[in-house]
């Protein structure tokens, strides 16, 4: 890559500098400071002013990480590009209503070391709200959500550790691959049975097959969720693994669609969407979705942008030779 080039690239590397700072300032957050933001210091903020509550939630994350719109560039653009378009409050109704919220009840059992129970959010604790944005310029933005008041949702839990739950962002995220269903379809990865009851409702949706690892988990899911859902006849567990399925027991299946959520987030996740990317030519009549794929997209490009910048810096013959590839290599990291 030549000088004029390299210096193109320059902004490929601001935007990337900025993804990062967002992802690391809401990792802290999420991980740590989640309940920081109470709803006496939202209206404290708001009082006497006509500002909406997402302002007032931006200005607190503002101070709270330490971002200063008069400081830089950079501070200007995290606020402006980043956290203005990402801060949402969330309508409780949008959720409360969902059919399997509203005909599924989750007892609270434990099999094992696999406990079914109700955990919530508490006013204004914050919370991923889908999944991640993704723009032609490369700007990764993810959506950082509110409720105004408690939330309250089903998980599942192994060793007394969150292993599976039904949150807003489940919710959300599984509306493509709900939208798409038809015919015969296969998901991977049971939890507490969210996808399968939401297309086994479709009258196009001839079966739905499920593919589960985990005998403890279909055993909770058989005794006390399955028996609740009005077409459980369309149902079919599988206990397999869900790669060695894909490889060996699927190409023969006739599946219309696939849904992949075999993962707890983007970080185990990624190099298992790619190993299942690179099993979806064996079932090439089949359509695959995947559960919150452009956090995994971002976790690859993530992966690959270190490489090109060492190829880059090292001058490498192999590095891209105009900003332009490495655009291309970027949107498409997986080289797919």
């Amino acid at each position: 890559m030549n000088y004029v080039e390299k210096e193109r690239f320059e902004k490929i590397r601001a935007t990337f500098r900025l993804n990062f700072a967002i992802t690391r300032l809401y990792a802290d957050y999420l991980n740590n400071h989640p309940d920081c933001i109470t709803r006496e210091l939202v209206e404290l903020i708001r009082e006497g002013s006509d500002m909406t509550r997402e302002e007032a939630l931006v200005g607190i994350l503002t101070e709270l990480f330490g971002i200063d719109f008069d400081r830089s560039i950079e501070d200007r653009r995290l606020i402006r590009d980043y956290l203005t378009p990402s801060v949402r409050m969330m309508d409780p109704e949008r959720y409360t209503q969902n059919p399997y919220y509203v005909n599924i009840k989750i007892p609270s059992v434990k099999v094992g070391d696999w406990e079914l129970k109700t955990e919530s959010y508490k006013p204004y604790r914050a919370v991923i709200a889908g999944d991640m944005e993704i723009f032609p310029d490369l700007r990764e933005v993810p959506p950082l959500g509110f409720f105004e008041e408690e939330f309250f949702f089903p998980a599942v839990l192994e060793g007394g550790n969150e292993w599976m739950t039904l949150t807003p962002v489940d919710l959300d995220t599984c509306e493509e691959a709900i939208e798409a269903a038809r015919g015969r379809v296969v998901t991977f990865g049971l939890g507490l049975g969210y996808y399968a009851y939401m297309v086994s409702e479709k009258t196009e949706v001839e079966s739905v097959t499920v593919v589960e690892k985990s005998p403890d988990v279909i055993k909770l899911f058989k005794e006390y969720i399955l028996p609740q859902f009005k077409h459980g006849d369309k149902v079919r567990i599988v206990e397999a693994d869900a790669f060695e399925y894909a490889e060996r027991i699927m190409p023969s299946e006739g599946f219309d669609l696939a849904f992949v959520d075999t993962w707890r987030d983007a970080s185990d996740g990624a190099p298992m969407y790619e190993k299942m990317k690179r099993l979806e030519p064996l079932s090439a009549g089949t359509k695959f979705l995947y559960w919150i794929e452009n956090f995994l997209i971002s976790r690859c490009r993530a992966i690959k942008y270190g490489e090109i910048c060492d190829m880059i810096d090292a001058d490498d013959a192999n590095a891209p030779k105009t900003c332009a590839e490495a655009v291309e290599m970027l949107k498409n990291p997986l080289g797919m």
